[in-house]
């Protein structure tokens, strides 16, 4: 079951906000645990008990860190919880990519396990996972209600591909929390838009990605399918996120933004700062804090940057194209670190920002493709080598595709949200949940309408 999907939107999200609404506040969270297990579980019951498995693990190393005064104790049941939680991860992620490369380096035949990847398991581990070592920390009591731990990690509105929520984002929300008219209406705003723009930017955008780069390439089709894709997995991923943080904002929790306008950074440094934004902290506070940061010179600081972008990009998927796109960043950033960003401090903002979005829109080209002899094709015709620079096939994809490249570049900056805020300053408070609520009503109409007449729609997040 997807957000985006007319079961989702007149079904299963009515009948669960309106019982959590009347329910006594004492039953809200075994209420909204029994819908998330229910919405996990309709994408298949086998892999429900990972799920659960993880989060008992995690539940009960809190209870257990709390119990320990020794210090070398707590490490190793810390240490343990991590290996576990990773190993589950890892086993699922990169066991046929291990296999494949000891294939191809011994001269193996060893088969391939071809396992299928539990739904949001990259995302419910982490989060269960910053749990223990927040406890660990000290920065968080432990939970004593497995029901309310349960919540915490399988909330259903970031439960498949985030925000990562921490549990100091939401440790109030769970105990003490009401829902209030002007947020229970935000709540609607914001996941109409989420809506909109994963239904009609980036299906559309999909599909225009499948038929420039569907049958013989040139090199405008290669720029516009790159194109596509690169507008295609923001909204997409984007519109998930504004999606659980209008669904937290009517159950009446506040989730962490994840994005911030990526595509108008002005440098990979910034890019990362506004894209996927909770991945990046965790790996900051998770991952390169603890192996020293940049507390210990500029080598081990190189070093810790590439472990976590190697981490990163295998967090994504296993696959080599996904570590690849990783070390890419690692290398990027290693030298605007070095160098690179005294430089872009004394450029022109238009020209930093032409500079992010070319590094960006390859980087978008490794990821689409796992499969290296499509990839190799893609790059070849992006530059035009081996290929027609256009054809007549390719005037008629680029033209239909010419007006919503615009509407996605335009989209994908401040300026919507921008003259939205000018408006909402020239209305009453009334009339600005009446104009927001048509808006919300129109986006969600237009979107049922193209998912009736539509197909299969999953988020490409979802895979990860």
């Amino acid at each position: 079951m997807v957000f985006s999907s007319p079961l989702f939107l007149f079904i299963f999200l009515p009948a669960a906000l309106a019982l959590h609404l009347i329910l006594p506040p004492r039953f809200k969270n075994a209420w909204i645990l029994f819908v998330s297990l229910f919405f996990y579980a309709w994408g298949g019951v086998g892999y429900i008990l990972i799920l659960i498995f993880i989060t008992l693990l995690d539940y009960a190393a809190g209870l257990t860190l709390s119990k320990i005064d020794k210090p070398g104790r707590k490490k190793a049941v810390v240490a343990a919880v991590v290996i576990i939680n990773v190993g589950a991860l890892a086993f699922f992620k990169l066991t046929d990519l291990f296999l494949g490369a000891a294939n191809a380096l011994f001269r193996t035949d060893i088969p391939l396990l071809n396992l299928a990847l539990p739904i949001g398991i990259s995302f419910y581990t982490f989060q269960a996972l910053s749990y223990v070592i927040d406890v660990y920390r000290g920065k968080v009591s432990p939970q004593r209600s497995v029901i309310d731990f349960f919540t915490f990690v399988t909330l259903f509105p970031q439960l498949i591909a985030g925000p990562i929520v921490r549990y100091t984002d939401i440790e109030h929300e769970l105990s003490h929390r009401e829902v209030r008219s002007p947020e229970f209406a935000s709540g609607v705003i914001r996941f109409s838009v989420g809506l909109g723009k994963k239904v009609l930017l980036a299906n559309t955008m999909g599909e225009i990605f499948k038929s420039a780069s569907g049958g013989e390439l040139t090199t405008v089709l290669a720029w516009c399918a790159s194109l596509a894709y690169m507008f295609q997995i923001y909204f997409d991923f984007s519109g998930y996120s504004d999606m659980a943080i209008g669904l937290g904002r009517m159950l009446g929790f506040r989730f962490p933004e994840n994005f911030r306008y990526p595509y108008e950074a002005d440098s990979i440094t910034d890019f990362w700062r506004r894209w996927h934004i909770t991945l990046s902290s965790w790996f900051r506070e998770y991952l390169y804090i603890p192996l020293g940061g940049n507390r210990h010179g500029l080598p081990r600081q190189i070093f810790n940057l590439f472990v976590v972008w190697a981490c990163t990009g295998l967090w994504h998927g296993g696959a080599w194209n996904f570590l690849f796109w990783g070390l890419y960043f690692f290398v990027i950033l290693t030298v605007e670190k070095l160098f690179l960003g005294k430089l872009l401090s004394k450029l022109p903002k238009i020209l930093c920002r032409i500079y992010s979005l070319v590094i960006v829109f390859f980087s978008w080209v490794l990821f689409a493709w796992d499969d290296s002899a499509k990839l190799v094709s893609m790059l070849r015709a992006l530059f035009g080598v081996g290929v027609e620079f256009t054809s007549d096939r390719s005037v008629f994809i680029l033209l239909g595709a010419a007006v919503l490249f615009v509407i996605c570049a335009v989209g994908s900056t401040h300026i919507p949200a921008a003259l939205w805020r000018i408006a909402e300053s020239k209305l009453g408070a009334n009339a600005r949940y009446i104009v927001g609520g048509v808006m919300a009503f129109a986006v969600i109409f237009l979107s049922t309408s193209f998912l009736v007449s539509g197909s299969y729609n999953p988020f490409l997040y979802f895979r990860f």
